[in-house]
């Protein structure tokens, strides 16, 4: 393969990736606010080659190396040292290729959902997508936070103009949420930035040179809490998650899929290229932290959502269940945990976004979510009970199908790491098949309690259309996860390589940590 040709096109085809769903969203502004089925077309179409050439970037990719690639940088603002820098690895090659599908999946799966203000939805949709691609591909920190705020804006419109009877205070919430981690991540910015400028007499934004800084240990563990807790409300790790069921519940099925399956991994990543990435050692301290938030949020989303009525809460509230698994995985700190972390970010995106549209399909049909109301709709609706059996058993970790691959990987970490974590995120896994199986049976099975849901008609063409390249990569990733996991290889490797000279003193880590972030005062 000719690596020089895709460092070649990479100077055009990352820039371009990320700006084509804005310049889509333009041209339905520009030109079609009047002529629905044009605007429609144009947002997919856009989306479209948006996937086309993150796949295309995808075959020209180096699987051998950790170094960044289909780099471009500019200078931007001389003054302030900031650079116009992207590049992507593994890690956020493969976000990137998430992003792009489920905005195609998205877009799709509302073509008739929306009533009101289309146009807007769709420019939301995309304008949130270029947020997105663009937080996974900037190197330059000041360019990471703009795209970071920017996908704020179209979700918070999303969930406030397009969700459900409660949509205003969950737009809010979500909004508050999010940008009390914003500030925080702010300060820590300066901070680290600052300082860097007072020691090197050099200022920088960029993401490479900040992570050889070595920041003193009272910046280091400072920052640290700032950045972490911006991406624990993201992700969202326990206690900071009461934003996320309201915003499931009341977004569109289109924001509940981009939601569960994008925005939250943008947490995890902010956490592997920032807290770990510029402070390894404060990260190997706070992992026992981490590892005990991740099992209560395993366990404690289990729990929430064996009680569930509603089924979109009890598929948001999961969420909070698998993120724990992720982030338990990341902070194992080995190969096993850290790849298994990253491709369940891929999985679970795939299948919670699946069984969002899902919900969002019977919810079209029923205009009901509670399980109560349903019972026996494998009677008239047999293929979508076939595709909503998929997608239940693959978020169960059943062998054969994609979340086996990633929760596997990361228990063997989370065991490497400490037996006793592993035991209770074991839990999690048998909490798990306990309330899938549940919601399944009350929703499918048993006796079809309201008679007038025999009219109902099973799944058309456009709605197979959304669900068979996810059944499809449920499948590929369950049973040949090669392709994707070889993507991960050598950036785990990197992460175990900046954490391994401090993993020795990790038994003293909560000591250190503690003394370390009240020793000033």
């Amino acid at each position: 393969m000719d690596y020089g040709f895709a460092e070649q096109i990479g100077f055009r085809a990352l820039t371009v990736l990320t700006l084509l769903p804005t310049v889509g969203a333009l041209v339905m502004l520009l030109f079609m606010r009047k002529r629905e089925s044009a605007f429609k077309a144009t947002a997919l179409v856009f989306s479209l080659i948006t996937l086309g050439l993150a796949l295309f970037m995808w075959t020209k990719f180096n699987n051998g190396t950790a170094a960044f690639q289909f780099e471009e940088n500019f200078l931007w603002i001389e003054s302030w040292g900031i650079n116009y820098h992207v590049g992507v690895d593994g890690i956020s090659m493969l976000l990137i290729l998430l992003t792009s599908f489920l905005s195609v999946i998205a877009i799709l799966g509302s073509w008739n959902y929306v009533k009101d203000r289309q146009l807007a939805f769709f420019c939301s949709l995309l304008v949130l997508e270029t947020g997105m691609i663009g937080v996974f591909a900037a190197m330059d920190l000041f360019l990471f936070y703009l795209f970071w705020e920017v996908q704020l804006i179209p979700m918070y419109f999303l969930i406030g103009i397009w969700g459900g009877p409660r949509r205003i205070y969950a737009a809010i919430k979500f909004f508050l949420y999010t940008f009390a981690g914003s500030v925080l991540m702010l300060i820590a910015i300066i901070s680290i930035v600052w300082w860097y400028s007072t020691n090197a007499g050099i200022t920088t934004f960029d993401i490479q040179a900040l992570t050889q800084a070595g920041f003193p240990s009272t910046v280091a563990l400072w920052a640290f809490l700032g950045f972490f807790i911006a991406f624990a409300i993201k992700v969202p790790m326990f206690p900071v998650h009461t934003w996320l069921p309201d915003a499931h519940v009341e977004a569109p099925t289109a924001g509940s899929v981009i939601l569960a399956g994008v925005l939250l991994k943008m947490g995890v990543y902010g956490m592997i290229r920032f807290c770990i990435g510029f402070f390894p050692e404060v990260a190997v301290q706070a992992a026992p932290v981490v590892m005990i938030l991740s099992v209560i949020a395993i366990i404690y989303g289990a729990c929430m959502s064996l009680i569930q009525t509603d089924m979109k809460k009890l598929v948001a509230y999961s969420s909070v269940s698998h993120m724990g698994f992720i982030t338990a995985g990341l902070f194992a700190f080995n190969l096993q945990g850290i790849e298994g972390a990253v491709i369940q970010m891929v999985n679970h995106g795939i299948l919670t976004g699946a069984l969002f549209q899902m919900v969002g399909f019977f919810y079209e049909r029923t205009h009901t979510r509670l399980i109560k109301d349903y019972g026996g709709m494998a009677q008239p609706l047999p293929i979508a009970a076939a595709f909503f059996s998929l997608f239940v058993l693959g978020s169960l970790g059943l062998p054969g199908l994609n979340g086996f691959v990633g929760e596997f990987l990361i228990l063997v970490g989370i065991f490497q790491y400490a037996i006793v974590f592993a035991v209770l995120a074991s839990v999690g896994v048998i909490l798990g098949a306990a309330y899938l199986l549940w919601m399944y049976q009350r929703t499918m099975f048993q006796e079809l309690k309201n008679k007038k849901w025999l009219s109902l008609k099973d799944l058309n063409s456009r709605e197979l259309v959304t669900l068979i390249p996810l059944a499809a990569m449920v499948l590929w990733i369950g049973l040949y996860p090669s392709p994707f996991l070889n993507m991960l290889h050598e950036p785990a490797a990197r992460i175990v390589a900046q954490v391994a000279p401090y993993m020795a003193d990790q038994g003293g880590s909560l000591f250190h940590l503690a003394s370390t972030l009240f020793g000033g005062f």
